[in-house]
């Protein structure tokens, strides 16, 4: 069952472990008609290592904003974002992108596929970022696992939509980064398929203790992670 709301907001976890992530007075503002707009008011929490946590709130309530932050793909207007020991916004935009490839893998809810690229090659494409040798069968075996073994040259185009989400699942996955986030991973999937890309993720979890966070408006799935914060109105709730 999930936890209640009360988060630790220090970056060192109770018995002394070096936590996977430590959000520290996160705000994030921008400027509108109105003069600025407050999308997240200054959060605190901590995750720990090879945990499950799911982030929920209506829609506009800021929690894919959150997310992007976790991740360096925006900068925030005050506070810290802390991954693995390393305070990502101390780091230029060329170091947070070596640190996303080297620890991060994320699920947009815009799949991201590069549209020259077939779907074995978009899965192949952080693995030969890495140099990771036999990039072409590793990727060819995950998008197995996500049911696209028959689709492995098809390009984006010619991909449904929950096809194109599946390949932008398996892209994340390949490099079975310790940090994984998905914002909203079976938002455009049918049930089947949503549930079989559910199980991949806590496998990954359970298998390699990645650190799984989600973006979710699916309250079974939220109820599957150890945790589940809530965020309303920019605030952690």
């Amino acid at each position: 069952m999930p936890e209640g709301p009360a988060l630790a907001p220090s970056p060192v976890a109770a018995a002394g472990v070096q936590p996977a992530i430590a959000v520290q007075g996160l705000a994030k503002r921008v400027a509108d008609a109105a003069g600025e707009l407050t999308i997240l008011h200054e959060v605190d929490f901590t995750v720990q290592k090879a945990e499950t946590l799911a982030i929920v709130g209506a829609s506009g309530s800021g929690k894919s904003t959150l997310l992007g932050l976790l991740a360096g793909l925006d900068t925030p207007s005050a506070g810290k974002v802390i991954l693995d020991g390393v305070d990502i916004y101390a780091l230029d935009e060329d170091g947070r992108a070596a640190l996303r490839k080297e620890k991060l893998g994320f699920v947009f809810q815009s799949f991201q596929l590069l549209a020259h690229l077939t779907a074995v090659e978009n899965v192949m494409l952080p693995l030969e970022l890495a140099g990771v040798a036999g990039a072409r069968e590793r990727a060819e075996a995950m998008l197995s696992r996500v049911g696209l073994s028959s689709r492995l040259k098809h390009y984006p185009k010619y991909l449904s939509g929950g096809e194109q989400q599946r390949v932008a699942l398996a892209r994340a996955f390949v490099t079975e980064p310790p940090l994984l986030f998905a914002d909203e991973p079976t938002g455009s999937l049918d049930a089947a398929t949503g549930e079989a890309v559910i199980q991949l993720m806590f496998e990954l979890n359970r298998q390699h203790g990645s650190t799984l966070v989600l973006v979710t408006h699916d309250q079974s799935m939220a109820a599957r992670c150890r945790r589940t914060i809530t965020i309303a109105a920019g605030r952690l709730v």
